[in-house]
């Protein structure tokens, strides 16, 4: 019997600043040796011509999940699950969302019910929408279960915090050992400039990003970041879509704050000129914060060569474009209505990949950092995000030259549309190795319902484990 379960040889190797030829020896579902050359192995697979990179780590997206208003998304454990690894992932980290009332408890065992059909492996961040005093008395124990990171949202009825309750959320973070996401967009701004559009008769899908200016997320960010140093608590914004928004956080953390943030692929390749389409079609393209313009775009590549960013997340939230998605409020609703939110999990990688190496807009080894190392290691996925002895054999192995024109309708998921129809994108990954066994390849999802295992996360580092 061989001492490798799996060998893969002669590929491109992504092995964190290094980028060399080399082969990978599998054991058990580890990496067990990385060297120049490695013989036998139970199974080869030829990697030559290709690029092996960490599989993706997923950390923001929204799976078998209710919105604040109550629509449950396409994708389940299983479809979500499906699409991401067809996009070269291999773990994900979706959100379990608390209901108003709702004990934690629930929740935990709630989301547990819907992950266990996911084909990969996952974790949850902690969606808390009413942190009183029970709630957080809950915390210690979903935190020793693994879930070592909080969200509050600073804007949307149902599920927004006021800063008396942030800074409980905060605390508790600081207290436990986690850290806190938040959604920042200033609510107050947001609902001033929606009454002002609908008092005027400005109801298309196009005043959607009118109604939430830039302006709204960059004062959301400035208070969410001296909240979190009056808690002296580590904080990360989600879904950074602006200059000013991205400048906060470059200016906290070069300030020796513990702040970082990320950004998403929609605002890398998208612009809010996508919303001012025939009748509802803009309707595809309403997410939040919202798509902004092409001087945005290369203000935030900017800031991603630059570093600001821990990563490149999808913020999957898929609403189909029917009644059970978009349209939950109806055909013939204003842009308020509509249900906010893109699918994008199985385009992420292809989308950076394409956008930003094949484009030289950043290196391979940045590249696997901003969509496995970064995340892996904010977020205390210990034996993930990274090739080298002792890590889970979580690989993925990418075709460089391969070119595809982005077809319409969903992509492995539940959705009936993408809104990256028609994008050619250059860098595809052909084979999915998650825990040393082979979960797609050819085009087919392997792996199968319940493969996926929970993931407990260590407790945040804090600036002792520095994110690059």
């Amino acid at each position: 019997m061989s001492a490798f379960d799996l060998v893969v040889h002669g590929g491109v190797v992504v092995a964190g600043e290094a980028v060399v030829q080399a082969d990978i020896g599998v054991a058990a579902g580890r990496i067990a040796a990385l060297a120049e050359r490695i013989e036998g192995g139970d199974r080869r697979i030829d990697a030559s011509g290709r690029i092996v990179l960490p599989g993706g780590i997923e950390t923001h997206c929204h799976i078998a999940q209710e919105s604040g208003a109550g629509v449950m998304t396409a994708d389940d454990y299983d479809t979500g699950s499906a699409a991401a690894l067809a996009g070269g992932h291999t773990c994900i980290v979706p959100f379990a969302a608390q209901r108003r009332g709702e004990r934690l408890a629930d929740v935990m065992a709630r989301y547990r019910r819907r992950a266990s059909v996911s084909r990969l492996d996952h974790s949850f961040h902690l969606i808390l929408s009413d942190p009183n005093e029970a709630v957080v008395a809950e915390l210690p124990e979903v935190f020793a279960a693994g879930v070592t990171s909080f969200k509050v949202f600073m804007t949307y009825e149902g599920v927004k915090v006021d800063d008396a309750q942030f800074l409980t959320v905060l605390q508790a973070a600081r207290a436990h050992g986690a850290i806190t996401m938040v959604h920042a967009e200033s609510d107050a701004m947001i609902r001033a400039a929606q009454a002002a559009l609908l008092a005027e008769g400005r109801t298309e899908p196009k005043w959607h990003a009118e109604a939430r200016p830039p302006a709204a997320e960059a004062e959301a960010i400035a208070r969410a970041i001296r909240l979190a140093a009056f808690a002296g608590a580590p904080l990360f914004v989600v879904h950074v879509s602006t200059e000013e928004g991205a400048a906060l956080v470059a200016a906290a953390a070069a300030a020796g704050a513990a702040v970082w943030g990320e950004t998403c692929t929609q605002y890398l390749v998208l612009t809010a000129d996508d919303l001012d389409r025939p009748g509802m079609e803009g309707a595809k393209y309403v997410c939040a914060p919202p798509l902004r313009n092409r001087a945005t775009q290369a203000a935030l590549w900017r800031h991603i060569t630059a570093g600001t960013f821990v990563c490149v997340t999808s913020d999957h939230a898929p609403y189909r474009f029917d009644e059970t998605g978009k349209f939950h409020a109806g055909r013939d609703i204003p842009f308020t209505a509509i249900a906010n939110g893109l699918p994008g999990i199985g385009l992420r990688l292809p989308i950076l990949f394409s956008e930003g190496v094949a484009a030289g807009r950043i290196g391979l080894a940045d590249f696997a950092r901003l969509t496995a190392g970064g995340p892996a290691r904010l977020f205390g996925i210990e034996r993930k995000g990274a090739i080298a002895p002792g890590m889970d054999a979580d690989l993925a192995i990418w075709d460089p030259e391969a070119a595809q024109v982005v077809p319409p309708g969903g992509w492995h998921d539940a959705m009936d549309y993408t809104p990256y129809e028609g994008m050619r994108l250059t860098g595809w990954p052909e084979t999915v190795i998650a825990r040393g066994r082979v979960a797609f390849d050819g085009g087919r999802v392997v792996a199968r319902p319940g493969d996926g295992r929970f993931v407990a996360r260590a407790p945040f580092g804090g600036p002792r484990t520095p994110v690059p």
